[in-house]
């Protein structure tokens, strides 16, 4: 299977090297190039056990990659996972901006057929934006 992780969180990371060590090609993306840099340096923002070795073997195997183009990893996938954080506004409810500015670039780059999964946290109802 292609599939892109949008979002290089703890939830998005961990997501799209555990799909690739599973065998699947896999790109990650995110709108922090110094992130970005980061991981294609091998370097792991976050601590999770058996992480870095993950993410260093599946991507010197071909089957991890991490991009700013957000474009190119929808296009070149099948599946498409929305890892974006939603943080609590001043009013306590999460802040779904990335959630939705995440799904309206989806919509101008989709090119076919593609299944969607949310894997942010959000509250009841979300899909129905």
């Amino acid at each position: 299977m292609r599939i892109s992780v949008i979002g290089t969180g703890y939830v998005g990371l961990v997501t799209g090297v555990v799909f690739a060590h599973l065998g699947n090609q896999v790109i990650c993306i995110d709108t922090n190039k110094e992130k970005i840099d980061m991981l294609r340096a091998g370097k792991i923002p976050i601590y999770e056990p058996g992480l870095e070795d993950l993410v260093l073997r599946n991507a010197e195997d071909g089957r991890l990659s991490f991009t700013t183009d957000l474009g190119r990893g929808i296009r070149e996938s099948e599946i498409i996972f929305i890892a974006v954080g939603t943080p609590p506004g001043d009013d306590g409810e999460p802040d779904l901006s990335q959630v939705t500015g995440a799904a309206h670039q989806i919509a101008q780059h989709i090119n076919g057929y593609k299944v969607v999964v949310n894997k942010s946290t959000v509250p009841i109802g979300t899909g129905n934006l």
